[in-house]
């Protein structure tokens, strides 16, 4: 069961204030915020990146689960508190606030034309 667009569409409606994006990836989602991936909606489920302030910030509400199988845990969060504008947005800026920035990615050389190559035509 792959997140539906009009959940996807609500968490980024929540979250318009701190500019956050999504990208669709394998029929679940990845949220951005600052160039920085932040959380994931996989089964119309939020998964937000584990951070010590995060785990603080919930107390009683952490919740540690995988996005999917296989993947790194992550904290769960209820449809209730998505619903709570202030509360998820304070959750999602202390989080971004803890990650690192992001590794520049270097980039793919080309491989095709080689330069000196040349071609027999028939």
């Amino acid at each position: 069961m792959s997140t539906k667009p009009t959940t996807i569409e609500y968490i980024e409606d929540q979250l318009a204030s701190l500019g956050v994006t999504s990208r669709k990836m394998f029929g679940e989602y990845a949220l951005y915020c600052d160039g920085k991936v932040v959380a994931l909606v996989c089964d119309d489920t939020l998964f937000v990146k584990i951070t010590e302030v995060g785990m603080l910030f919930l107390g009683e509400k952490y919740v540690e689960a995988p996005a999917y199988p296989g993947a790194k845990p992550s904290m769960r969060i209820d449809e209730d508190a998505i619903e709570n504008r202030e509360w998820i947005t304070k959750l999602i800026q202390i989080t971004t606030k803890s990650l690192p920035k992001p590794k520049p990615q270097a980039r793919a050389k080309k491989k095709w034309p080689k330069k000196g190559v040349r071609f027999n035509k028939k």
